[in-house]
């Protein structure tokens, strides 16, 4: 489970960043997410959406303990990751697509070594290792350089890194970003597979198509405030609009 109560991130501001602002700005700090809480549940899919520079990743980082917050509360699996984030990164795996990987490894040997990273035993990370290498389809290219490898298959190396030591809690920050429809079919195939297994996940998207098709929640981010935190079915249920990229257009210009 991930809880998250009243988080604010606030930024300190550059004078050149004080001119690349809206006009009018002449304050100091920003405020990237602002008094936000919301519970990601265990065995459902928790689906983040906003449109760009709304505080997603922002949100996310926040959770994997990468940033620390300016206020408020994190909690993953009843760990507060201010206060013990060894522990929380522990029972968590992120992807982002801002993880670079090692291009002289081989998919067998970047995997491994986030493995020992995690003290995984020789005999789970074998079998853990051809599970997901089977699922993802990286069996064929899993000796080659990731250096030589197309952005697909990068993508679905990170992912088996991220996931390896088969965490409760999992944080995809824009997981299909850039890539073709049967990679993107694979990972999504992932994510329902985490939630079968009862883990707690939380992914943001640009992809009307993976909202309709993941999401047991939602939560909709604009200017660091929510401005939508329910049940997706609940969000279908007012919707006012013909489609869900219609819906949450209208909600975001009304915001």
């Amino acid at each position: 489970m991930i809880t998250v109560e009243h988080l604010t991130k606030t930024f300190n501001v550059s004078r050149q960043q004080r001119r690349d602002m809206s006009p009018g700005y002449s304050g100091s700090t920003v405020d990237a997410v602002r008094d936000i809480s919301f519970t990601c549940n265990p065995g459902r899919v928790f689906t983040l959406l906003g449109p760009n520079g709304a505080g997603k990743t922002t949100t996310l980082r926040l959770i994997a303990t990468m940033l620390r917050p300016t206020s408020g509360s994190i909690t993953v699996g009843g760990v507060d990751v201010a206060r013990h984030p060894v522990d929380a990164r522990k029972r968590m795996g992120f992807l982002t697509g801002n993880t670079g990987l090692y291009d002289r490894l081989t998919p067998d040997e970047m995997v491994k070594y986030y493995a020992d990273l995690h003290g995984m035993e020789a005999r789970t990370y074998s079998r853990r290792r051809d599970e997901l290498f089977t699922l993802l389809g990286i069996h064929d290219f899993a000796k080659r350089r990731i250096g030589k490898l197309s952005t697909g298959m990068k993508q679905k190396v990170s992912i088996a890194r991220t996931i390896i030591h088969d965490p409760e809690v999992v944080v995809f920050d824009e997981p299909t970003a850039a890539l073709d429809v049967i990679t993107s079919r694979s990972i999504i195939q992932l994510i329902k597979d985490c939630r079968t297994q009862n883990k707690t996940v939380i992914f943001s998207t640009h992809r009307m198509g993976e909202v309709s098709l993941l999401s047991d929640d939602l939560c909709i981010i604009h200017r660091g405030s929510l401005i939508f935190n329910g049940g997706y079915a609940d969000f279908q249920s007012r919707m006012q609009t013909a489609s869900v990229e219609d819906e949450f257009v209208r909600l975001v210009e009304a915001a």
